[in-house]
């Protein structure tokens, strides 16, 4: 089996290579995706927390296919089966308050404490 892998792996390459297009034009080059070819700078950037959010949703949103799989199983797996789970589930809970805390879920930017004008300073720490 390791050997197919690794034969498929290289044929793979091997033909992504021989197969692809050698000279891509300029507006493939520039640093925009699938090579269209940009008319305007973009108004303004997507946040961080954007992307922040869509993670912490993949997290959450992973958490509950677990959920689906134990739920179909439940019967089979007993008394262990749900301390198992409670656990899991506690871990997860436990994120989401830390998220919270945090305030990476939080999008009013005025609220926030850092943006506060009465908010205490970062302390630095020499090295």
């Amino acid at each position: 089996m390791l050997v197919l892998a690794a034969a498929f792996a290289g044929v793979s390459l091997v033909a992504s290579y021989l197969i692809s297009y050698k000279r891509p034009t300029p507006e493939k080059l520039e640093p925009y995706e699938c090579g269209i070819v940009t008319e305007a700078e973009p108004i303004q950037r997507f946040p961080v927390k954007f992307y922040l959010v869509a993670i912490l949703f993949v997290i959450f949103d992973v958490e509950i296919i677990f959920l689906f799989a134990w739920a179909s199983v439940f019967g089979d797996l007993g008394w262990p089966g749900v301390i198992a789970i409670a656990f899991f589930t506690l871990l997860i809970v436990e994120t989401l308050g830390y998220v919270w805390k945090r305030g990476a879920l939080d999008w009013n930017v005025s609220r926030r404490s850092r943006y506060r004008a009465d908010a205490q300073p970062v302390r630095e720490y020499a090295a």
